[in-house]
């Protein structure tokens, strides 16, 4: 896995057709990807009535300690798993580094 497959992923996410995602899939792309670029969450908590702030603070803490390599790891892995070929998925031909 290398920092290209990662950036290529996060493009793919960003880009791509809409997924079909519960939310535990989306604070899992949201928590490796915090991870992978800025490190350890530093913030404070948000308070508890913002459930939205909480729950993304919740899962980035959840990988405190990771490091940037298995969070990249991480976040392709967590892409291949809903879809195997992602790296042939047609929309990439769009892309550019």
């Amino acid at each position: 896995m290398s920092e290209a497959q990662f950036k290529k992923a996060v493009w793919l996410i960003r880009n791509g057709p809409p997924q079909e995602s519960d939310n535990d899939t989306k604070l899992g792309y949201y928590k490796y990807f915090k991870q992978a670029t800025c490190g350890d969450n530093t913030a404070s908590k948000p308070w508890a009535v913002q459930f939205e702030a909480c729950a993304k603070w919740e899962a980035w803490e959840s990988v405190k300690g990771m490091s940037k390599e298995n969070a990249m790891k991480s976040y392709v892995d967590l892409l291949a798993k809903g879809d195997p070929n992602w790296e042939s998925h047609p929309k990439l031909a769009e892309y550019s580094e």
